[in-house]
């Protein structure tokens, strides 16, 4: 059965790499992708990247977006109005937590609209 996928969306590589370790070794049967940094590997983001980074984890079940700060969340935005998919949301929660929480919930098999909801609470646990 196919799992709700994460894209984790950073201004900088290794903070999506890092985060990607902690939930692989946690939650291993969950689909994360990364759009860490720009296409030169410098700090910024990159709506390519993220493009790319939701079409690696898409499936029926949809796809969470996390994003860290400012641009990032601007051209999440935009990767999901011209993606062609219709289940990708950007998820308003802090980017560790959050993508941790939607992991784990997600790994239980969860709706999107469940796993989004226990993701935005996490700024609460």
């Amino acid at each position: 059965m196919s799992k709700v996928g994460i894209v984790l969306v950073s201004h900088s590589s290794k903070v999506v790499a890092g985060i990607k370790d902690i939930i692989s070794q946690m939650v291993p049967n969950v689909s994360v992708a990364l759009a860490g940094g720009t296409e030169e590997d410098s700090i910024g983001t990159s709506i390519d990247k993220i493009q790319q980074a939701v079409e690696e984890v898409y499936n029926e079940q949809g796809v969470l977006i996390f994003y860290d700060i400012g641009s990032a969340k601007m051209n999440a935005e935009i990767a999901v109005e011209i993606s062609e998919h219709d289940n990708l949301k950007v998820v308003e929660a802090p980017i560790l937590e959050g993508a941790f929480v939607a992991a784990v919930e997600a790994g239980m098999g969860k709706s999107i609209e469940e796993v989004v909801k226990a993701a935005e609470n996490a700024s609460q646990i």
